[in-house]
């Protein structure tokens, strides 16, 4: 499979040479809308606002964003400074925090900072590329024969420098012939499995099967899926995996209903500084997005809301831990 990303689908991310232009997300797949940011500053913006979204992505909008400030600045403290304002704009997705510590730590003198910088971020996007591809051979590998899946929220080309994570995976074994039913979960309250994963499978020629989120156990009582697999933005040292709220509801069920749980994500998502999930900070989104739709409200005015943007998922209910450089298994599986 060549090393590139889908067939129909733009990049999240974009180097122009004076800006770094973000697809919208927020408006797909009603219209293609681009995000032209000219700072930093403009970067972090876009990614608190999910302009652009997925962990790997948003790894590389950070690395060029500090691209932008290098341009502006040739002291080592306000890079640094410009790298915390970024880190700050998505806690918990650890690839964020990842990228602007690998283009820091490249910065060493003063001297040609706006070139060194601009080289690792570029760096970073062409690593997560390979990666994909070869995340998406080792899953493959890990499954028998013909495949039915279900997958959660936008793990493809649109969360990544392209190809795809879980959605990776996926196209994998359409490549090969072996793919049968793709059930997509809609992911509330953002949608990004109605509005993004159903649209890049369909602009590859595959047709999904959309569902809403409350009826996952059904589907998979009906025998019609044979594994679960999602990506990650975060995966703790002992194993936990920090992904899109759902996903620990998914891997309950699945357990429940004996099918396999694989969870894909290149090394960069590893966290092998923490321990476990408990210690990490779990981003609350605003409760507009849970109490509106389409900017009218639908819940009653003063409602209490609990709008946690990601779980943890224990590492005892996963089959597999997909990355690059292989498949991780936990003992008992």
């Amino acid at each position: 499979m060549p090393e590139s990303i889908s067939k129909g689908c733009p990049s999240p991310v974009t180097w122009t040479g004076r800006t770094v232009r973000l697809l919208d997300q927020r408006w797909l797949p009603a219209r293609e809308t681009y995000v032209d940011c000219d700072s930093s500053d403009a970067v972090a913006e876009a990614i608190h606002a999910m302009v652009v979204r997925g962990a790997p992505a948003i790894g590389v909008a950070a690395a060029y964003g500090l691209a932008l400030a290098a341009r502006n600045t040739t002291r080592l403290d306000a890079l640094a400074a410009a790298g915390q304002r970024l880190k700050a704009a998505r806690p918990t997705a650890v690839n964020l925090a990842w990228a602007v510590d690998r283009v820091l730590a490249r910065c060493k003198t003063e001297q040609g900072l706006a070139a060194d910088v601009l080289a690792e971020a570029q760096a970073i996007e062409a690593e997560d590329l390979r990666a994909n591809h070869a995340m998406a051979r080792h899953g493959a590998e890990c499954l028998q024969g013909t495949v039915n899946v279900y997958t959660h929220c936008n793990t493809g080309s649109l969360a990544t420098a392209g190809f795809g994570t879980a959605l990776g995976v996926v196209r994998q074994l359409h490549a090969e012939g072996r793919l049968g039913q793709v059930f997509v979960g809609e992911t509330r309250p953002w949608l990004q499995g109605a509005r993004l994963t159903a649209w890049e499978l369909a602009m590859d020629g595959i047709e999904p099967t959309l569902i809403v989120d409350s009826a996952a156990a059904s589907v998979m009582r009906s025998g019609a899926v044979d594994v679960v697999i999602t990506g990650a933005d975060r995966v703790t040292a002992d194993g936990d995996v920090l992904n899109k709220i759902g996903t620990y509801s998914l891997a309950v069920l699945a357990r429940h209903h004996g099918l396999r749980m694989m969870v894909v994500a290149p090394m960069s998502t590893v966290d092998l500084d923490t321990t476990s999930a408990s210690e990490i900070e779990i981003e609350q989104r605003p409760a507009e997005e849970v109490t509106a739709w389409n900017g009218e409200r639908v819940a009653p005015q003063g409602v209490s809301v609990f709008n946690p943007v990601f779980d943890a998922t224990p590492y005892a209910l996963i089959d597999w831990i997909v990355t690059e450089q292989g498949v991780f298994t936990p003992p008992a599986s």
